[in-house]
């Protein structure tokens, strides 16, 4: 079994000229760059529809791609016009992603696109409708009533909030036009994805992909199978998912997402489970589970909580989805996040699945020499990060712990000197990526900004807080931080490149 190491990133932080990352220029350049220092892994976060706060956490859809994330300059000439691109690009800041502009004018150069299709455009949509009809019809016509009712499904009139046969066929005829747009965008949005997916495949980079355990309450999925989630017949869940007081928040964080109707999905078999990892097992090369803990056993907290600290744990199927999935494909290229509160039912589950989980340095220094986050405890089967996307970076970590534990960590990582030095050569930050990159994890991930030697102003996300996230990007200047040789030299001395 070959170490591997890869580069947390999701790709709305890459470089791109209309406020975002994309499937562009921007990600090939990267591709390149982390295949040049060894890397064979690139980590995305969840590429499908954004939710509340900009959260690829908490979209609307399971299935539906961020259209935010295509590739404008890669449509073709006969659709959008070079003038009528570069009039659109993006004027403002490339430090951070701005939302409201890329949603909004890749929204309207795309239906601009959309009013140019011919009749070879319009066989290839129907290929990639006919193929993915079980949603992708379901979300065409939920996106168009919402689009034209101005609000999400719980607002909707009776008729088409019960998805009375009636009102559905009315509001099919009636916007039949704008539920074929997003017939045409989801094709671009799968197609462009496929090509950077083959690409990167030719540059030796594997995808590693990432699917949330929950979806939102507003979603195509409790729109269109609201029998498979705990709710009543006005959709208002009793109990919804959270997780308890942890390292990331005093309080819990409270996601708010419905939980599922476990004993009536068993009496198919969990196909809507299994359906969902399938459509992801072809999406990437390796797929994330996250909150993998949620599969054995869940925090439900009472509906209009103030915070999660009220919930209890409630018992999900456990192996009994898995058992379902391996009928259907052989060894998924699985990782658990297995990180926060777990106990014993989720270490023998996950050993039951054979899934590897994840180890994180930041979360090694209680001063417990058993702790499994210190990397001489990380067992070949698993994933070591030096931080994920929900921690800071790591010398803005150093910078926030108290002097007697910051002087135990570098002790450990062995750093002497001015610890808190920045940049691609940051003496703490390499010490770090060293610990993880030399442990016995067949898979060592670093994030982008661990790279550049960043601190706190470059973290992706805080949990428990709603605004300001996900909206980190890169910069030529970041990628020149970068100590190249260095870390290609580090992959090389713990066996995580042939190169």
């Amino acid at each position: 079994m070959q170490r591997q190491a890869g580069v947390l990133l999701p790709i709305s932080a890459l470089r791109g000229g209309w406020g975002i990352g994309d499937f562009g220029k921007g990600a090939d350049t990267f591709i390149q760059l982390i295949s040049d220092m060894g890397f064979s892994v690139w980590q995305v976060l969840p590429i499908t529809l954004i939710g509340e706060g900009n959260s690829p956490y908490s979209g609307e859809s399971s299935y539906a791609g961020n259209y935010a994330l295509i590739d404008i300059e890669a449509l073709h000439e006969r659709l959008l016009s070079r003038k009528e691109k570069e009039e659109s690009l993006y004027q403002g800041s490339p430090y951070k992603v701005d939302y409201d502009f890329a949603l909004a004018t890749k929204k309207r150069l795309l239906k601009l696109a959309f009013s140019r299709i011919n009749s070879d455009d319009r066989v290839k949509i129907n290929a990639f409708l006919k193929k993915n009809m079980k949603w992708l019809s379901s979300y065409a016509t939920y996106m168009a009533i919402k689009e034209e009712s101005g609000t999400g499904f719980l607002n909707w009139s009776e008729g088409l909030k019960q998805r009375d046969t009636q009102a559905l066929k009315a509001a099919q005829s009636r916007l039949s036009s704008e539920i074929a747009y997003y017939y045409f965008e989801q094709t671009i949005f799968y197609q462009q994805w496929e090509n950077l997916k083959n690409r990167a495949a030719v540059a030796g980079v594997k995808i590693f992909g990432d699917l949330p355990v929950y979806v939102a309450l507003e979603s195509v999925e409790v729109w269109a199978e609201p029998e498979v989630f705990a709710l009543d017949t006005n959709f208002t869940p009793k109990k919804v998912a959270g997780v308890p007081p942890d390292y990331f928040a005093e309080d819990g964080q409270l996601w708010g997402n419905p939980i599922y109707n476990y004993k009536r999905m068993k009496e198919d078999g969990y196909s809507w489970w299994t359906d969902r990892l399938l459509h992801n097992l072809k999406l990437y090369d390796i797929l994330r589970i996250d909150h993998f803990r949620g599969l054995s056993e869940y925090w439900a907290v009472p509906a209009g909580a103030k915070t999660a600290k009220l919930g209890k744990w409630e018992k999900a199927p456990g192996m009994a989805i898995w058992k379902a999935l391996n009928k259907l494909t052989d060894n998924p290229p699985i990782v658990a996040e297995d990180l926060g509160s777990i106990d014993e039912k989720v270490v023998r589950l996950l050993e039951k699945t054979g899934f590897p989980g994840m180890r994180v340095l930041q979360f090694g220094f209680d001063g417990n020499r058993a702790n499994p986050h210190l990397p001489y405890n990380y067992p070949i089967n698993s994933v070591a990060y030096t931080a994920t996307h929900d921690n800071n970076t790591t010398l803005g970590w150093l910078y926030e712990l108290d002097s007697a534990t910051r002087e135990g960590v570098l002790n450990f990582l062995d750093v002497k000197g001015d610890w808190g030095q920045g940049g691609g050569l940051a003496p703490a930050v390499i010490a770090a990526i060293k610990a993880v990159m030399q442990s016995s994890a067949k898979l060592a991930i670093i994030p982008f900004q661990d790279l550049c030697g960043y601190g706190a102003d470059a973290r992706i996300n805080i949990p428990g807080v709603a605004k300001g996230n996900w909206e980190y990007r890169i910069t030529q200047t970041a990628i020149d931080e970068i100590a190249i040789p260095t870390i290609l030299s580090i992959n090389r001395k713990y066996g995580r490149t042939m190169r």
